[in-house]
């Protein structure tokens, strides 16, 4: 057995409030709508980029996300990080997560300014 952040039955007890969660629901939910929201959420990288976009719920610049999301990757201040770190990361969002995230109406994208925003926040 290795060692891990996290100890199985913290897992098991995430898992079984997850099932307890869809059990109290009056609608049923459809499966496949379930496995997309997991894939979602299957990457760490995907759910820091989430967080911080609620974190902050106003629209921020793609690299000053990249930056945020590689801080609480790395746990180091965003004084002490790489430009290459912080690029790394860019590059990761930019052509894997954000797509996903604007594809399920999760962030709205404004490529011209580089512009990432909650889906629910609308510029005026």
């Amino acid at each position: 057995m290795t060692a891990t952040s996290h100890s199985e039955p913290d897992h098991a007890a995430f898992v079984l409030a997850v099932l307890e969660w869809f059990d109290q629901r009056e609608q049923r939910l459809d499966p496949e709508g379930v496995d997309a929201a997991f894939d979602l959420l299957a990457s760490e990288r995907r759910r820091q980029f989430l967080s911080v976009m609620t974190t902050h719920e106003e629209a921020l610049t793609l690299p000053d996300v990249a930056e945020e999301v590689a801080v609480r990757e790395t746990g180091e201040p965003v004084t002490e990080l790489s430009a290459e770190c912080v690029a790394d990361v860019y590059i990761s969002l930019y052509h894997d997560h954000l797509p996903r995230l604007v594809d399920a109406g999760l962030v709205a994208y404004d490529q011209e300014r580089d512009l990432v925003r909650p889906a629910a926040v609308r510029e005026h």
